[in-house]
């Protein structure tokens, strides 16, 4: 088998590993029922949390992976549990109805649902009931009443809003102007924004910021012509931290354990991997390079002993069982933002990041003596 066959069957196999318990148990109606709570105080909000989390990392697969042979049948029964899912989390009758009403932490995991929607729009939204496509509408709207804080989260507002103006319903561009005006003053340079005024060592720029900044105006940047014109600034800037992120990259397939939210794993290279489905890599880095880089990453994370417990679940830690990295507002649902970093499998078998043969990313490549690109910061 060639590598590159052999790299996208790991990834699909490991990306239904960690989304299993997830959407199993959704299908069941039992999420809240059977999932480690974590925090016990969060256990409120944990179902909506992993939903959201789970499907924003699965849904460019859902939505255009491959259709035949063993990955398209497992394609098709996954989209049917993530619909299953989202009509579990959504009808105030279920069992496992989520929290979207009350307190804050719902604003966050319903822009991630809403972000999922948005990568996913055939099987994720089109395809469902319209039953369920009106209590979709109705939770999302429902995030309205409280506000978001002064930081990354303006851009959970505004994710629901595009939701909810792909959908067809009313939104609000308001809350979509607000986040981008805010964001364009918080750039700090080099590809890197502050999350709020200050700028903080942490991954929040690839599990959050530049992610949602590009998919924001991927959807509504036609509206307005100030919105438009933000398209190019913000891509150069987020082509750049690909590059960034992509050189943090050791040559074993390590990345440096800095700032909060550690515990999302390879969620950190959310950012990457979306770039790299958007096949908008910087020019010195290949796909192939990406696609070997993320592979070690992956395995050096699922490989470690008490990554999962004995039922599946994924449990709190960077590397293994480490929940003294979790912050008090970590729950079990948190975790599975790691499912970011499997985005690429939304690209055909065929594109470059899966059928070119294998290469060095960066820093393995120069720690072997090997030649690289000089590295230039953009303004």
């Amino acid at each position: 088998m060639k590598m590159e066959t052999s790299d996208r069957l790991y990834w699909v196999e490991t990306m239904c590993q960690i989304a299993n318990p997830v959407l199993h148990a959704l299908k069941n109606r039992e999420l809240k029922q059977i999932m480690p709570a974590g925090h016990e105080d969060r256990s409120l909000y944990a179902p909506l949390e992993a939903l959201g989390r789970t499907l924003t990392g699965i849904a460019p697969w859902l939505e255009s992976g491959e259709s035949v042979g063993r990955e398209g049948e497992l394609r098709e029964a996954y989209a049917e549990l993530a619909r299953q899912s989202i009509e579990a989390g959504t009808d105030p009758e279920s069992p496992d109805y989520m929290v979207f009403s009350y307190d804050y932490q719902p604003i966050v995991d319903a822009a991630f649902l809403a972000h999922a929607i948005l990568r996913a729009p055939n099987e994720l939204w089109f395809k469902l009931k319209p039953q369920v496509q009106q209590h979709v509408i109705e939770a999302l709207r429902s995030t309205r009443t409280r506000k978001p804080g002064y930081n990354n989260w303006l851009l959970f507002s505004a994710m629901i809003e595009c939701a909810l103006y792909k959908m067809g319903s009313d939104w609000d561009p308001m809350r979509i102007d607000y986040a981008l005006r805010q964001h364009e003053q918080w750039y700090k340079g080099d590809g890197v924004y502050g999350d709020g005024p200050n700028f903080h060592w942490d991954y929040y720029n690839s599990f959050v910021i530049q992610p949602m900044l590009v998919d924001i105006l991927e959807a509504v940047g036609d509206q307005h012509a100030d919105w438009n014109s933000l398209r190019e600034p913000v891509l150069q800037r987020a082509v750049r931290y690909a590059g960034v992120l992509e050189r943090m990259i050791s040559p074993e397939g390590t990345f440096p354990a800095i700032g909060r939210s550690l515990v999302y794993r390879f969620g950190a290279f959310q950012h990457l991997s979306h770039m790299a489905l958007r096949e908008e890599l910087p020019d010195e880095i290949t796909p192939a390079q990406v696609r070997c880089a993320l592979t070690a990453v992956i395995q050096r994370m699922i490989d470690m002993p008490g990554t999962f417990d004995q039922e599946g679940w994924l449990t709190m830690g960077f590397c293994g069982y480490q929940p003294e990295l979790s912050e008090s507002y970590i729950s079990t649902g948190s975790l599975y933002l790691c499912s970011t970093v499997f985005l690429p499998l939304g690209l055909p078998a065929q594109a470059p990041f899966w059928h070119d043969e294998p290469k060095a990313w960066t820093s393995r490549e120069v720690w072997s003596g090997g030649q690289i690109a000089i590295d230039h910061a953009i303004k």
